[in-house]
């Protein structure tokens, strides 16, 4: 087995966009727009203007829901329209239409912004019809020559502005105003963003909300009378909403058959792993390990079903290979710092989101924090839930990782994942029998209608093998995602509080170690199985294959690209002679107001051969992000497409060459170094990418299975890199060393 490498000495450097934006072009799916169409869009204007004047409301403002005619890329969202170029600043709300193929984006504009629309809109009509017989097609409009008669002047509205209103007709199918259903139950409830403080906005309306119920101050906990007269008054506030009692996902089990006594040695320096779940019950074997710290209120009565769920995964983290001698992962014993946060039936989704905010905050040395708690109901396809949300937000400001159990069904009536699992910063898992197939308990992603979730899966006990846990009345055979992710939650520990990779590096390489080679999984598999399953034994992990070489690297994005053109990878006869696949991973910032448009920066990756003329081959023939043009949605491929066949807008990328094309070396070009390059997207703030840490982890696999890691280490050498071999025992006395406690005398 080889080590897996660091590379580390040449960092990646930095550099901005050279060129500014293209030209003004038609959607090229449109093969016309009539004038016709436009008056209908005219008159759909008028009719919201008309309510919103008819509308007695607080806020001074305007909502309107556009109905985009195909799912859109950034630059093709309206920015003639509303206020302009700035018009993606005034969206408060994104979500998919029922087939997923087309965006409805909601904006908030002021009566003047609309009055502005509505004339420019007419303008064009106007001009449509003197100069062009009412109809625009895209040959037109591309021919510069074709606006030389056209008086603009006389028609109120410039040469560029005409143009770039018929853009945003070519991309729009109607305006609307979106309106909630009823629910008229307790509800967590996020409202749309007018510039109102929301306590302000809902006492307006006749609802009186304490400040305790409020949450980033557009989130706040309704009863069901509050409930009915906002949606009474004011359905078209309404963003998303939720149940707030929610009931935990159930889990299998099967009672323990005979005794066995269990003991522990006691705790010195092994790291730390935060638990948020049920309660914990001290009496048990491994309560040393336990550092507890109870949430609910002390005058609540509990019973011993209360304690079950959280003392059970507790054990599985501290003591889980001795208990399951057939999942020892080689990563020894985990102290637990265990808060328990709710109840073993039903929870307060918004009790238990002000609580973890707070359990972090407080608790920052805790890198890996384990969360089997999971809703029963199933996400919404447009909206990441609250709970998740919060995760993701955490993830993001804070140097923590939560490991997140892919909720469990037992009706054929619930098959989509529940909240907090479709949190996209954090690392769900999916659990499997001991076989390798999905748990029939296993619930379903995607997220979104298209991030990848679960991220991966492992062994959380079936009929075929349970899990063996420790609960108050002593051992237990339980299944359940809960019982697969704090396994994941170890390795993951292991990793970054032993072996010292930070989390990103972290969750690369525990995805890696899932994917294997295969090149495009189904999305019916990855909607059970994730990125795979992953090993058991950590250094399956941390090792690879003789005839493969695994390196990581990390770094921090500043600017549009971040590249590092020096990977010295071995050359044969003037050739390449391996495969290559590599995984990246980062922590973006997130706008659940958002909607499906959720994460706010696109970190995408480019690795290959450095042709002759400087440019990347890339190993996937990614054409997104092209180096000599900045308009690359547009010239290069279709946002939908980007979004299926390259993961744009994931945080998670697994790129790889077609593991079944023939055996054949790599032709070398002029620079024998490969390149990789980090293009950066932002939705809203150019700075949202700022600061933002990566990791990638790339494998070559040799195609006559020779080794040829030392031939690599070396030419790093060469090119004056510093390669690091990952090796555990080093690593481990290290970790040692640093946390014994020395005794001054």
């Amino acid at each position: 087995m080889n080590s897996i490498l660091e590379l580390k000495g040449n960092r990646f450097l930095q550099g901005g966009k050279t060129k500014g934006i293209g030209p003004i072009t038609l959607n090229g799916e449109n093969k016309l727009i009539e004038s016709s169409f436009i008056y209908s869009l005219i008159s759909q204007l008028e009719t919201i203007k008309s309510f919103w004047e008819e509308e007695k409301r607080p806020f001074p403002g305007v909502l309107i829901s556009v109905f985009y005619n195909k799912i859109v890329a950034k630059s093709n969202r309206i920015s003639g329209l509303f206020k302009g170029l700035n018009s993606s600043y005034s969206i408060v709300g994104a979500k998919f239409s029922k087939d997923k193929n087309k965006h409805i984006i909601t904006y908030y504009i002021d009566n003047e912004d609309l009055d502005s629309s509505i004339k420019k809109l007419q303008s064009v009509k106007d001009i449509l019809d003197k100069y062009f017989n009412g109809i625009m097609t895209k040959q037109i409009f591309d021919q510069r020559s074709s606006f030389s008669k056209v008086n603009f002047k006389a028609n109120n509205i410039s040469e560029s502005m005409f143009k770039q209103v018929l853009k945003d007709v070519s991309y729009i199918e109607s305006f609307n105003i979106e309106k909630a259903s009823e629910e008229y139950k307790e509800s967590i409830v996020t409202l749309y963003d007018t510039g109102m403080d929301v306590k302000e906005l809902l006492k307006e309306l006749g609802i009186d909300v304490l400040s305790t119920r409020i949450l980033e101050n557009k989130t706040v906990l309704l009863d069901e009378i509050q409930m009915k007269i906002l949606l009474t008054k004011a359905p078209y506030l309404i963003y998303m909403s939720g149940v707030n009692v929610g009931k935990l996902s159930p889990d299998d089990f099967k009672e323990k058959v005979g005794e066995e006594v269990y003991s522990i040695k006691s705790p010195g320096i092994e790291p730390t792993i935060g638990v948020i779940d049920t309660l914990f019950d001290k009496r048990v074997y491994f309560s040393d390990w336990v550092e507890y710290h109870e949430m609910v209120d002390e005058n609540i009565p509990k019973s011993t079903d209360d304690y079950r769920h959280g003392t059970a995964v507790s054990s599985i983290i501290v003591d889980g290979p001795r208990l399951n001698p057939w999942l020892d992962d080689g990563c020894g014993n985990f102290k637990v710092r265990h808060f328990g946060v709710c109840l073993g039936k039903e929870f307060s989704s918004f009790s238990i989101i002000k609580m973890i905010k707070q359990i972090i905050i407080e608790n920052l040395d805790i890198k890996v924090w384990n969360l089997s708690l999971g809703s029963s109901r199933e996400v919404n396809d447009n909206f990441i839930s609250i709970e998740a949300s919060i995760l993701d937000q955490i993830q993001h400001d804070y140097d923590v990782i939560f490991v997140v159990a892919g909720t469990n069904s037992f009706s054929e009536n619930i098959k989509k994942i529940g909240s907090p699992a479709d949190s996209i910063n954090g690392l769900v898992v999916n659990s499997v029998s001991k076989k390798g197939l999905s748990a029939k308990y296993s619930r379903r992603g995607l997220v979104l209608s298209f991030f990848a979730k679960p991220d991966v899966s492992y062994y959380g006990g079936t009929e075929e093998e349970y899990i063996n846990v420790f609960e108050p009345l002593g051992p237990q055979l339980v299944g359940g995602t809960s019982f697969a992710a704090p396994w994941i939650a170890r390795k993951l520990s292991y990793l970054i509080d032993v072996l010292g990779f930070n989390k990103e590096v972290a969750k690369a390489l525990i995805i890696d170690s899932a994917r294997g080679w295969e090149e495009s999984p189904s999305p019916e598999k990855v909607a059970l199985y994730g990125n795979g399953i992953v090993p058991i034994r950590i250094e399956d992990i941390i090792s690879t294959k003789d005839d493969e070489i695994k390196f990581v690297v990390t770094d921090i994005n500043e600017k549009w690209n971040t590249y590092n053109y020096f990977f010295p990878i071995p050359l044969v006869n003037n050739s390449y002679p391996f495969f290559v696949k590599a995984t990246m991973t980062y922590f973006p910032k997130c706008n659940k107001n958002q909607g499906v448009d959720y994460t706010n920066t696109e970190l995408n990756l480019h690795f290959g051969r450095i042709k002759d003329d400087g440019k990347l081959l890339e190993i996937n023939d990614d054409k997104q992000n092209p180096s000599e043009d900045i308009d690359e949605d547009r010239h290069y491929i279709l946002e939908g497409d980007a979004r299926k066949k390259f993961r744009k807008w994931d945080n998670v990328k697994f790129i790889i060459e077609n593991p079944n094309a023939k055996k054949k070396p790599k032709k070398s070009y002029r620079n024998k170094c490969w390149g990789m390059e980090i293009k950066t997207n932002n939705r809203l703030e150019a700075l949202d990418g700022v600061g933002l840490r990566f990791a990638v982890v790339v494998t070559l696999k040799e195609i006559n299975g020779v080794n040829r890691i030392d031939e690599f280490i070396r030419n790093c050498s060469l090119h004056g890199g510093i390669v690091n071999k990952v090796d555990t025992k080093i690593r481990t006395n290290l970790f040692e060393k640093i946390n014994e406690d020395i005794e001054l005398k």
